[in-house]
């Protein structure tokens, strides 16, 4: 069956919407989304089953759709990270994945997915005033700035990363021998950099305040924010085989 120009519209619309979510978390009802996309219900189900093939969303009788997993994220794994120069490595890569994410999250035109990254911070901020690790409301950040980028090579690979993410993050928050109290300080003050940066439409300093974000990651948990060496990779630190 051809897919209509406004299914195809209202498909990605809704695929830009679920890469910002996490998985389990229901979808507006199809009544606030027709409205919302300005599409009529036929044309949003027929966008909805196209998602369901893809796995991207699945429904729940009564209850509604919900976020899924699709069978190609499922079988793109990077393994668990086995060491601490292994987190270390990979705490760099973000450093160049999310810069440029953030960078192109400047340039998007759409004022939904900007507000939503404003959304996805102040939930962050709030869990850390009440004393949480935010880990969650911290990687649903990042996968809001990685929906707005306009590249969903970007999502696909956050969402990925999801575990990985979500492992050095416990780990700069439970490890650092820095202050929590100074720590929940900085960690508020770098993602609101990152998002004024990116509301401002400023690229350079959203791209420069990401890498001061995740470079801060690096010197919370080691001290400094050296780049892994081969040396490093041959001389893990003991504590490593706790990981």
């Amino acid at each position: 069956m051809a897919i209509s120009p406004l299914s195809d519209f209202a498909y990605k619309q809704v695929l830009t919407m679920v890469e910002a979510m996490t998985p389990e978390q229901r979808l507006p009802s199809e009544d606030d989304l027709s409205r919302q996309l300005g599409v009529s219900r036929p044309v949003l189900r027929q966008a909805l089953a196209r998602l369901r093939t893809e796995g991207w969303v699945y429904a729940r009788r009564g209850a509604g759709n919900f976020v899924g997993e699709p069978p190609a994220l499922q079988s793109a794994t990077f393994g668990p990270l086995h060491s601490i120069p292994d987190v270390r490595s990979f705490l760099e890569f973000r450093c160049l994945l999310e810069a440029e994410s953030a960078a192109c999250a400047a340039r998007c035109g759409d004022p939904n997915l900007r507000d939503e990254i404003t959304r996805r911070r102040r939930q962050l901020e709030s869990a850390l005033a009440h004393g949480e690790l935010g880990v969650e409301e911290d990687i649903a950040f990042h996968a809001a700035i990685a929906a707005a980028s306009g590249n969903r090579f970007f999502s696909l690979t956050m969402n990925a990363l999801a575990e990985q993410t979500r492992v050095s993050i416990r780990l700069i928050r439970e490890l650092s021998p820095q202050p929590m109290v100074r720590r929940s300080v900085d960690v508020r003050n770098e993602h609101r950099a990152i998002d004024d940066a990116i509301q401002a439409g400023d690229a350079d300093a959203a791209r420069e305040a990401m890498l001061s974000h995740l470079r801060g990651g690096l010197t919370r948990l080691f001290g400094r924010a050296a780049p892994v060496t081969e040396n490093d990779q041959h001389h893990a630190p003991s504590s490593a085989s706790r990981h």
